[in-house]
């Protein structure tokens, strides 16, 4: 029986950190948009999803019109939203119309939140090569311009161009075709490139969609979308970003946030969690950027880990003595082909533990040589909640309860215990790069979530908190397994 529920919590455990946790039912989700400190999407049918944390997602977005996959965007003080009324043969047919309308808030519970009259921005008639469904909104950060891509496999995917003042269609704009093979497309915009985001394969056939998001980009937002090999979008060109794994099939819809500079998150939904019935679930992934194309980042599971620091490749350890490994050691120049060669083993906790100091011990930077205060295990901690993109976890020396921990002045340390407290628990987020930032939940002594001080090597060899900077590799960290 002790077996069993040990098998359960670890399942528990790996389905926690694997999908978003609560009710994150959705399909079709819009883009991730915060209003008034929560986090909301909207997805297919009406209604959506809403988060205090960005990790727990429960039932309570209110989006009238019912009809298939809405976008939201905040523009000024207002949020704009646009979805498909009919189209993808959700009518029996493809004659779609797509629309848009504002509201003040997305909160269903203020006094400000009404949404306004639906406008038509575009229609499809259903005998043309083309279906007006699945929009996704661009708001261009260098002119200014709004565009919208739309359409599915039934047909393009076009681009149509909005008034931001207004949401209407820009008077005389003429839409465009732009790809082919793919639906819920959605637009980004960085470092001079215009990424056109689309989702190839089929879908709404739970554990046997084939969903997955490619992309092309192209320096002007009219195209052409060429992907990694040239191939154009118009001809069925696409890069992957993200595919089916962890027992999640068919991502799509693809939306961006930037959480901060370097720090990207991307949305979807897997068209089946097989670890949560074969629902249509969101998903939320680190958004990597490598050699200028967007990829899916692998959600971080947490395990034991050399944790290295960016900055030159140091080890983060407690602030021990080093203890020797004896060894059977022949010199280089008289080594007898002989005698067997046996590995050497590891040092042991148990070992060297009896010699750390048993209060508080302080944490510094050092060469790694796998010894037991260098190993730390990352697990995840449910009931703290998390962020956007993640739960909030405890950092403990391999084996025993000594926990990273930050400090009133700004440090870091160990404690001997874990005690579930709010400064010891972090927030680890994958950057762009690649690498890690991490991040205490709370700074003893202040109010608040800490949204500012990551942990920082401040030299070769003292770590400490510090804003993080993006642009420093002393706020980057990497967790290597060894």
């Amino acid at each position: 029986m002790q077996r069993l529920h040990t098998i359960l919590a670890t399942l528990a455990i790996a389905t926690a950190v694997n999908a978003q946790v609560g009710q994150p039912y959705i399909h079709d989700p819009s883009t991730i948009a915060e209003c008034e400190g929560r986090y909301y999407t909207f997805g297919t049918g009406g209604g959506g999803l809403v988060s205090d944390d960005g990790w727990t997602w429960r039932e309570g977005g209110d989006r009238p019109g019912g009809g298939a996959a809405p976008d939201v965007i905040k523009i000024g003080d207002r949020y704009l939203c646009i979805y498909g009324a009919t189209g993808g043969g959700l009518g029996g047919g493809h004659n779609g119309r797509i629309l848009t309308m504002w509201n003040k808030t997305l909160d269903p519970k203020s006094p400000d939140f009404k949404w306004s009259t639906a406008v038509e921005v575009c229609s499809s008639d259903g005998m043309e090569d083309q279906d007006a469904i699945d929009p996704g909104i661009l708001l261009d950060p260098t002119t200014g311009r709004m565009w919208v891509s739309y359409g599915t496999y039934f047909g393009t995917i076009r681009l149509i161009e909005l008034d931001p003042k207004t949401g209407y269609r820009v008077k005389g704009n003429k839409e465009k075709d732009i790809a082919i093979d793919c639906e819920a497309s959605d637009l980004i915009y960085r470092d001079g490139w215009y990424y056109l985001l689309g989702t190839h394969g089929t879908c709404c056939d739970g554990v046997n969609s084939t969903y997955n998001i490619v992309v092309g980009r192209s320096r002007s937002v009219t195209g052409p979308y060429l992907d990694n090999v040239g191939r154009d979008m118009m001809a069925g060109g696409g890069k992957m970003v993200l595919a089916a794994g962890d027992r999640l099939a068919g991502p799509g819809h693809f939306g961006r946030t930037i959480i901060d500079e370097g720090v990207e998150v991307m949305s979807c939904h897997y068209e089946a969690d097989f670890d949560q019935g074969g629902r249509s679930v969101l998903g939320l992934r680190p958004l990597l950027w490598k050699n200028g194309w967007p990829v899916a980042g692998d959600r971080f599971k947490g395990g034991t880990f050399e944790i290295e620091s960016q900055r030159r490749g140091y080890a983060l350890e407690l602030a021990v003595d080093f203890v020797r490994i004896q060894q059977d050691r022949q010199a280089w120049w008289r080594v007898d082909p002989n005698k067997p060669v046996l590995p050497v083993e590891n040092q042991k906790l148990a070992d060297v533990v009896g010699g750390w100091p048993q209060g508080d011990i302080a944490v510094r930077l050092g060469d790694y040589m796998f010894r037991p205060h260098q190993r730390w295990t990352v697990t995840p901690v449910p009931e703290a909640g998390g962020y956007l993109g993640g739960p909030y976890w405890r950092i403990s020396i391999e084996g025993t309860g000594r926990t990273l921990t930050a400090t009133a002045d700004r440090e870091v340390k160990s404690v001997p215990e874990f005690t579930g407290a709010d400064e010891q628990l972090w927030r680890i987020e994958q950057l762009t790069d690649g690498t890690f930032r991490i991040m205490p939940k709370c700074i003893p002594g202040q109010s608040g979530l800490n949204k500012k001080l990551a942990l920082y090597a401040v030299g070769d060899s003292t770590p400490t908190l510090a804003e993080y900077d993006p642009e420093s590799d002393n706020s980057k960290w990497l967790f290597r397994s060894h």
